[in-house]
């Protein structure tokens, strides 16, 4: 059996494990700290630290960060073919899981000579991009839908805030836009589309 079987001392299976331990800090911030945080869904969390941990290893046995590379976009191959594009991931958690691969391959990368405190800001720069993009998608959230508006006179002869403070008291939410979708001048009504933040 050959000595290098037992061999620990390697330099490149240090370098592996500190790599490791920097894609777990930032998986355990990008997972559980941002994403828990502004989603709730606790049930993915396993699925995408298994995920982030997985490709991690996958990349950093390779040799070539050019074969690293290509296994990284191969990857998304097979996720295509397993279907792995559900009606249960959103959009966003289709992100998280491309950030999820993304900063596993970052990390697992051995780049000569480049500074560990460089793959460590380009980790933060994710991190910082992913709370800022939250923190904007949670303030300007809107929910859309239609609803049927039977003050002709007032959409002919209101302005514009008087509008949506009526369409607030009939709906009971605090209305930001409308769009006239059609009127009705038989009926006497107008189908409205309104926005609200949610």
């Amino acid at each position: 059996m050959s000595d290098n079987f037992f061999n620990l001392n390697n330099p490149d299976f240090f370098g592996i494990l500190l790599r490791f331990g920097i894609n777990i800090i930032f998986l355990i911030i990008l997972i559980r700290v941002i994403y828990f945080r502004y989603t709730k869904k606790e049930k993915f969390l396993f699925t995408f630290f298994m995920l982030g941990i997985t490709v991690f290893f996958i990349t950093s046995m390779l040799k070539s960060v050019f074969i690293e590379f290509g296994m990284a976009v191969g990857l998304f191959a097979v996720f295509t073919i397993l279907r792995f594009r559900t009606r249960n991931f959103s959009l966003k958690d289709m992100s998280y899981i491309f950030t999820t691969i993304a900063i596993s391959v970052i990390n697992s990368l051995k780049l000569t000579g480049f500074p560990v405190m460089g793959v460590i800001i380009f980790n933060i720069i994710i991190m910082l991009c992913a709370v800022i993009l939250e923190e904007f998608t949670l303030r300007n959230n809107t929910v859309s839908h239609t609803i049927i508006f039977e003050d002709l006179e007032l959409l002919k002869t209101a302005k514009k805030q008087r509008i949506l403070k009526e369409l607030t008291l009939l709906t009971g939410k605090e209305v930001q836009r409308f769009k006239i979708r059609r009127i009705d001048y038989k009926s006497k009504v107008a189908l409205l589309e309104i926005s609200y933040r949610d």
